[in-house]
C-alpha cells in the first residue's frame, strides 16, 4: 500500500501545481485548475481531492465489504467513482461572472445566492463521453442518485444490507466491546 499512497501523493503535488487546462464543454474555452495556469490556492486543491479521496477510500474501506472480498471492492468502488466523477466534473467547471481584465479563475464571493458551477456544461460533456442517458438533467436528480446508490432492495422491497451497514454493525459492536460482560457481538 505504501507504494500506491506515494505514488498518489506525488500525482497529486504534479496536478496541483501544474495540471493541463481542460475543455470540459467542447467550446474551445479551457478551465484552468492548477497554480501555474493562475487559479488560487483553493481551487487548485479541489479538483485532484476528489479523486484522491475516492482512492483513499476505496483501498481502506474494501476489506470491510458487503459479505465477500469482491461484492465490497465493487460495492466501494462504484460508489467512490460517482463520487470522484461529479467532484470531477463540479470543479472543472466552476464558473463565475468576471469584469473584462479579470480572469475567470478569480474564485467567487462569499455568500453569493447563484450556483457556482455550471452542471448543464459538466453533465453534457459527461453525457458524449459515455453515452446520452449517462448524465443528469438536473443537480437534484444527480445528488438523489448519489444518495440512494448504496440502497439495495430485493424485488420484495426488502433492504439487503450494504458495506455502509457492515461498517455500522461493526462501529456498534466496538462500543458493545466497552460493556464489562460482552464477549462476543459479532
Amino acid at each position: 500500500m505504501t507504494p500506491t499512497l506515494l505514488t498518489a501523493t506525488s500525482l497529486f503535488i504534479i496536478a496541483y501545481i501544474a495540471a493541463p487546462p481542460i475543455d470540459i464543454d467542447g467550446t474551445c474555452e479551457p478551465v484552468y485548475g492548477s497554480l501555474l495556469y493562475g487559479n488560487n490556492i483553493i481551487f487548485g486543491a479541489l479538483a485532484p481531492t476528489s479523486a484522491a479521496i475516492a482512492a483513499t477510500v476505496t483501498f481502506f474501506i474494501y476489506p470491510i465489504g458487503q459479505g465477500s472480498f469482491s461484492d465490497g471492492v465493487a460495492g466501494v468502488f462504484g460508489g467512490s467513482l460517482f463520487s470522484a466523477m461529479h467532484g470531477s466534473l463540479v470543479t472543472s467547471s466552476l464558473i463565475r461572472e468576471t469584469i473584462e481584465n479579470e480572469s475567470g479563475n478569480a474564485g467567487y464571493k462569499f455568500g453569493q445566492e447563484e450556483e457556482t458551477y455550471n452542471i448543464i456544461a459538466a453533465h453534457d460533456y459527461l453525457g458524449r463521453l459515455i453515452f446520452q442517458y449517462a448524465s443528469f438533467n438536473n443537480s437534484c436528480s444527480l445528488h438523489f442518485f448519489l444518495v440512494a446508490w448504496p440502497v439495495v432492495v430485493d424485488s420484495q422491497g426488502h433492504v439487503i444490507d450494504t458495506w455502509a451497514d457492515i461498517i455500522n454493525r461493526a462501529k456498534l459492536s466496538m462500543e458493545v466491546m466497552h460493556e464489562r460482560n460482552a464477549h462476543n457481538s459479532l
